[in-house]
């Protein structure tokens, strides 16, 4: 019997609708919904475009998805890949395009990166592998260094947990969902290009984000959970920019980092514990955790610098990368091919409350730290060390930038290293010491910057050729073995201040200022304070010297000035020229202050005071004398008559 021809119309749109699936050898090629051959462990040929929608529950596939189409992995379920799928997508949607520049140094460069090949919707979790080498989607044909770029791109708005134990590769990441790896899960994602991804990073033991052989960016995923090693490295003359928060969830973590000669490591989060949420939404209730030590050390977290060239901030923020203490924290700088560097560049004050060490791991102490510091010249760039430092390396200071040492704060003194073959400042900004316990000892100082003495804990300087200004505005500037004679004017601002040349090379200053109270130490034995081209040797019970008045008292190792009240600022015009000459090349003899006249004296003698007195007369009559002439001049009548307007 003939079936009617709108029979026949209707025969066909249902066939059209329905997902086509042929079997081939043990094989099913397909497109569209694979669900029940997925679930059934059959292995899939892509013929086209799929879905695998997930029923509630974990479903293991043991079967294989090769051919040409792209994947997208839906439900509510969980989905585990046991083997290697291998499937593409149709060569007409392929465009990406993978370089391999660098010569004898090649690295990698993704460009144009085809649509996803792998899709995780919201609500569903694929996890690759089953904690051995074998369940990743990929195809690799580049040929690429060092590991295996996946031309197989992922999409993850849901979960992807990775369950492998070997490197490998994701492809271009996108999505805002959640990439997880299990803790001590040992095999490591190799992180490379530019990827999209903005969700979560949750790294239960190993990522490596670039490599000597490509560069990385994640320009907006929200935060990395780090519960293992993150480790950065970077191609030759690369800069790589990390910009997210690392939270700690588990102790022992660490960011540890590497670079190549030329390279540098930019990170500008906060590394922080995370006492609230899971692994996909990371917090921490009281910012103070940070700082202080919880039960079980869980808030304990690091960072190895691996002859590196890292650099914390980007100008833009004022939270430093690593908050916390020795017992929080530890940060160590090692030496591989080369010696490690770190530099803070922050746009306001930050605090390091650790120290710098180079030991190994939570051992910051085993061992000094082989590297060299910079505060960055940022304008409002103000850090803060708050513990004692120990690297043996230089600490320079560049212009508009300020380090202190010390927090000002109980509990928050800090120091640089000293007695390193490495350690020293450059100073071209500011330094400002204010330790209010702990006296603190400086490695030589250099630079075109300021020296700053704030704090109530004595400060010692050993070598000393910086030429900015040095001010005591409270506690003690010792000066040992060395001289401020290249400072370009020292200020003693607070009454409790002391200046402390007792053992200085020479007591020479270019230029002085003193406010009441403030003192100035000098030997016992032989009292001499230069000032400018002025030198004064002190031999009686009060001293004049460029204007600056001070009575003066003697101790059992110190001559002590303390200054009086209507004291001005003490710099000879001709100290505003070059270096101070020394007493030997001034000419002068030593000067003093009588205590019964209050007059200088130019050798202590009366007939030099009365030489002195009929000197200062003898300029004031030929002054007289000037003024009278010219008077006179000007009341001599006219020559011409005076022109009116």
């Amino acid at each position: 019997m003939k079936r009617s021809w709108h029979l026949v119309l209707a025969s066909a749109l249902v066939a059209g609708a329905v997902t086509p699936v042929v079997a081939v050898g043990s094989a099913v090629a397909a497109d569209g919904d694979i669900t029940s051959a997925v679930l059934a462990n059959r292995d899939v040929v892509l013929t086209g475009d799929a879905v695998v929608r997930v029923p509630q529950g974990t479903h293991t596939y043991t079967g294989v998805i090769s051919g040409e189409g792209a994947l997208r992995v839906s439900g509510t379920g969980t989905l585990v890949l046991a083997k290697d799928s291998t499937f593409t997508l149709p060569h007409s949607r392929q465009h990406q395009r993978v370089r391999i520049p660098g010569g004898n140094h090649p690295y990698v460069v993704v460009g144009s990166p085809d649509e996803p090949a792998v899709t995780v919707d919201a609500g569903a979790t694929l996890q690759y592998g089953t904690g051995g080498t074998t369940g990743l989607i990929g195809s690799f044909p580049y040929n690429t260094p060092g590991y295996q770029q996946n031309q197989d791109n992922i999409r993850v708005d849901g979960t992807l947990r990775l369950s492998l134990t070997r490197l490998f590769n994701l492809g271009v990441i996108s999505g805002s969902g959640l990439v997880t790896q299990p803790r001590n899960m040992w095999g490591t994602l190799q992180i490379c290009g530019t990827n999209p991804f903005s969700g979560i990073f949750d790294n239960g033991t190993g990522v490596n984000f670039a490599s000597t052989t490509c560069a990385a960016e994640l320009p907006n995923a929200r935060a990395v959970v780090n519960r293992g090693s993150w480790i950065i490295d970077t191609p030759l003359n690369h800069t790589v920019v990390q910009r997210q928060n690392f939270y700690s969830h588990e102790y022992g973590n660490d960011v540890n980092v590497h670079s190549r000669p030329g390279s540098k490591v930019i990170l500008t989060g906060v590394y922080s514990w995370s006492d609230s949420g899971d692994g996909a939404a990371p917090s921490l209730s009281d910012p103070g955790l940070n700082w202080r030590p919880v039960a079980h050390k869980l808030n304990k977290r690091g960072t190895n610098i691996e002859g590196a060239d890292v650099q914390w901030g980007d100008g833009t923020t004022h939270q430093i990368f690593m908050p916390g203490t020795a017992q929080t924290v530890y940060i160590n700088l090692h030496a591989r091919r080369q010696r490690s560097r770190l530099t803070f560049d922050y746009n306001g004050p930050v605090t390091l409350g650790a120290p710098v060490g180079g030991g190994m791991y939570h051992d910051t102490l085993g061992a000094p730290g082989a590297g060299d510091v910079v505060i960055a010249g940022t304008s409002g760039n103000d850090v803060t060390f708050a513990a004692a430092q120990y690297y043996d390396g230089s600490t320079t200071i560049e212009r508009n930038a300020t380090l202190r040492l010390g927090s000002g704060t109980a509990d928050g003194d800090g120091s640089l290293h000293t007695g390193g073959a490495l350690d020293k400042v450059i100073d071209n900004g500011s330094l400002v010491l204010r330790n209010t316990g702990t006296p603190t000892v400086l490695p030589a100082v250099t630079g075109a910057g300021s020296v700053t003495q704030s704090g109530a804990a004595a400060a010692t300087v050993t070598s000393a050729a910086y030429t900015g200004a040095t001010t005591v505005a409270k506690g003690s500037l010792i000066v040992s073995g060395t001289s401020l004679r290249t400072s370009s004017a020292v200020a003693l601002t607070g009454s409790s201040a002391v200046l402390d040349l007792s053992k200085a090379r020479d007591t020479t200053l270019r230029r002085l200022r003193v406010v009441t109270g403030a003192k100035i130490l000098l030997p016992r034995d032989s009292p001499e304070l230069t000032v400018g081209s002025t030198t004064a040797t002190v031999s009686g019970n009060g001293l004049v010297i460029g204007g600056a008045r001070f009575s003066v008292s003697r101790g059992d190792a110190h001559t002590v000035l303390t200054a009086l009240p209507s004291t001005t600022t003490a710099h000879p015009s001709s100290a505003a020229s070059g270096p101070a000459p020394s007493p030997a090349r001034t000419g002068r003899a030593a000067t003093s202050l009588g205590a019964s006249t209050g007059t200088m004296a130019d050798t202590g003698s009366h007939f030099g005071a009365l030489w002195a007195v009929t000197g200062l007369a003898g300029v004031v009559l030929a002054g007289v004398a000037a003024v009278f002439v010219f008077v006179r001049g000007r009341s001599r009548p006219r020559t011409s008559p005076r022109h009116s307007r």
